[in-house]
């Protein structure tokens, strides 16, 4: 008997540290390979549900009771193991294997990831399989596969950094060798749209290459250059983020911008960061080896760093959508035209903008082109181009006449609050908000998705929460409201409620939306 009940320990016990290290290999890959990311996600799953904190406690009880019983009870010991294998299998609650949104990707990185996990998980369960039994082994490697997965991450950090250098090495010689001038972009926010306005505006005057999508981060760069840099490019438009000070110092040091734009300071991965002055300082870094910057100094932050920057002898040329007076400013009349001004002066009208474009970012555009040396009233005459950029407050009419907002990408306070105005002011019948909250706002998530559910709640008539990351907050947001509040688990439930209540000239807003890696 005990030799079957040992057989089915360690088959159930291999099952679940196979289902448990597949899904956090899976977070892994989709949260870019960054240290201690599984472990935080195994929290945050954790948090969400009760039977997932029930089962992530009954995990750790019965491998303690699988030790405690195994030299008297070993029949116990070996159905306690099972147990644990059982629950590897199925929890967290929510989190699937396989993936719906965000499949593993078998890539040459994963399997290194996969190798090295399962080196580190082997060697725990050759320890403990001495020291105990190999069933009670597999049960300690269940409930530390995270760990694992983690732990592996941080081996093979400096392997990976080594392994893109060469890439790295082949995109800076590609850039000498082309030698275009260097446009690169950061901020909190803003930055994809400011980038392709840029490119929009600049297209007629010079030939220009810029990062595709949100191609932003040091393997995205090198990519970027070695697969679309060509001789005769003029212009190239770099987009360079960050999760923390030292990696845009990094990625200036083999792409030296001549021009830098500052975008917004904002609470966008604020969990990273720990507080917006870090954040201020880690963007700042991308002033450093340019001799002009373009400068929000609507933004307090942004403004903030002006004095220094002349002081350093830069040409700093400041963009508002406030002060006429700014070297470009952007206003917006009661007719909903814009027009651009030059330090105070009349440069033209652009008309009135496309939905989802945002003024400040033309403006930042505007100030880059100028920077360039293209004449104001060319850049006006390319303004009926100017477009937003996709999953950015994008607008469109669906084939059943509902009128769609898609703003699902890179949500945040700022974008969120313009997203709810965009629906505010559209002529529908009946409005809908669709949404996950926001997410990497770290100590201001809380107060961020309870504002913006409340204006939600002001502006529409159904809001359905997807997903239960800021599920409590976007309900405490919404109490008091009038509208109609409904929750689902995922993105299609969402879809699938709207297609049943909405019909042609309502209007839907989709505010974010997360991969199926969160809970």
């Amino acid at each position: 008997m005990n030799f079957i009940l040992g057989v089915l320990a360690i088959a159930l016990g291999a099952a679940g540290y196979g289902a448990q290290v597949l899904r956090w290999l899976r977070v892994a890959q989709r949260e870019h390979y960054l240290p201690d990311v599984a472990i935080a996600f195994r929290f945050r799953w954790t948090r969400s549900q009760p039977i997932n904190v029930a089962a992530e406690v009954a995990s750790v009880v019965l491998v303690v009771a699988a030790y405690v019983l195994h030299r008297h009870h070993v029949a116990l010991s070996f159905i306690a193991i099972m147990g644990v294998g059982i629950l590897g299998l199925v929890e967290p609650r929510g989190l699937s294997i396989k993936g719906r949104t965000s499949k593993l990707a078998l890539t040459t990185r994963m399997k290194r990831l996969c190798a090295v996990t399962l080196g580190c998980s082997l060697i725990l369960i050759v320890i403990f399989g001495l020291m105990v039994s190999i069933p009670v082994a597999l049960g300690v490697a269940i409930v530390s596969s995270a760990g694992a997965v983690d732990f592996a991450l941080r081996i093979l950090e400096p392997l990976e950094r080594k392994s893109m250098q060469r890439f790295v090495d082949q995109a800076a010689t590609t850039l000498k060798q082309v030698s275009p001038v260097v446009v690169a972009i950061t901020g909190s926010y803003g930055k994809t749209s400011t980038k392709l306005h840029l490119t929009q505006l600049i297209a007629g005057a010079r030939t220009v290459v810029a990062t595709p999508a949100s191609f932003n981060n040091r393997g995205g760069l090198a990519r970027s250059i070695n697969e679309h840099l060509s001789h005769g490019t003029e212009v190239f438009i770099a987009e360079m983020g960050t999760y923390g000070p030292g990696e845009i110092a990094d990625l200036c040091a083999w792409i030296p911008p001549e021009l830098a734009i500052l975008t917004a300071i904002g609470p966008v991965h604020l969990e990273r960061f720990g507080s917006l002055d870090v954040t201020l300082k880690a963007k700042a870094e991308i002033t450093v080896s340019a001799n002009t910057v373009v400068v929000n100094i609507d933004d307090p932050y942004l403004a903030s760093l002006v004095p220094g920057l002349v002081g350093q002898g830069k040409t700093v040329i400041r963009c508002s959508v406030k002060d006429r007076d700014a070297e470009v400013a952007l206003e917006i009349g009661s007719t909903g035209v814009a027009e651009v001004f030059h330090g105070g002066v009349a440069v033209g009208s652009l008309g009135v903008l496309a939905a989802g474009v945002q003024p400040i970012n033309v403006a930042l555009a505007f100030g880059a082109g100028q920077a360039l040396g293209i004449d104001g009233q060319q850049l006006v005459q390319r303004a009926p181009l100017l477009g937003a950029a996709a999953n950015r407050s994008t607008l469109a009419t669906a084939e059943s006449g509902v009128m769609v907002i898609d703003d699902t990408f890179n949500s945040n306070p700022t974008g969120a609050t313009a997203a709810l105005a965009t629906l505010r002011g559209l002529e529908a019948n009946q409005r809908f908000v669709v949404t996950p909250g926001m997410i990497e706002l770290g100590s201001l998530q809380q107060e961020a998705n309870m504002e913006f559910a409340r204006q939600a709640g002001e502006v529409s008539d159904f809001v359905v929460i997807v997903g239960r990351t800021n599920r409590k907050a976007l309900l405490k947001g919404l109490e008091g409201t009038s509208c109609l509040v409904t929750c689902v688990d995922t993105r299609q439930d969402a879809v699938a409620f709207v297609r049943t209540r909405a019909s042609a000239r309502d209007a839907v807003l989709y505010e974010n939306d997360l991969p199926d890696h969160y809970p």
